[in-house]
């Protein structure tokens, strides 16, 4: 089975960040803040270009498995994608009031931070966060 290339790493944040534009600079580091306050857990670079916030371990029906983040975000070319989102369904209060975006199965994309409410964004990955959470502590105890 192939290794899995999305893995913690040990590069430089801040130096990451630094190849973007900086109002791209202050998004990031506004979602840092955010994330960091939510988990309580500090920052990891993985894969070279995700920034992820605690840390899991899955295993599919498959056999396939590997770890991953509990929450996290990529500065994309087009947009910021937020990782880690547990159904929008579940959380349609929030994301009705959010502003502009997009989603996919559990990605949220959002051009850049002034297009949305920032505490409805804030709730919204705190809420996920703790489904999250929930989720993979049920499946170790």
């Amino acid at each position: 089975m192939a290794e899995n290339k999305t893995k913690p790493g040990k590069e430089n944040i801040e130096k990451f960040l630094s190849s973007f534009e900086p109002t791209v600079q202050e998004d990031c580091r506004t979602l840092i803040k955010i994330m960091k306050k939510i988990s309580s857990k500090q920052p990891v670079l993985w894969g070279g270009s995700m920034i992820g916030f605690g840390q899991y371990h899955y295993k599919y029906a498959s056999g396939h498995e590997g770890d991953s983040f509990l929450t996290g975000f990529s500065p994309r070319k087009a947009n910021l994608t937020i990782y880690g989102m547990t159904g929008f369904d579940r959380h349609k209060e929030l994301i009705q009031k959010l502003g502009k975006y997009k989603t996919a199965k559990s990605c949220l994309y959002i051009k850049k931070l002034s297009d949305v409410d920032i505490k409805i964004l804030e709730s919204l990955i705190a809420e996920t966060y703790k489904c999250m959470l929930d989720h993979y502590l049920k499946m170790i105890s």
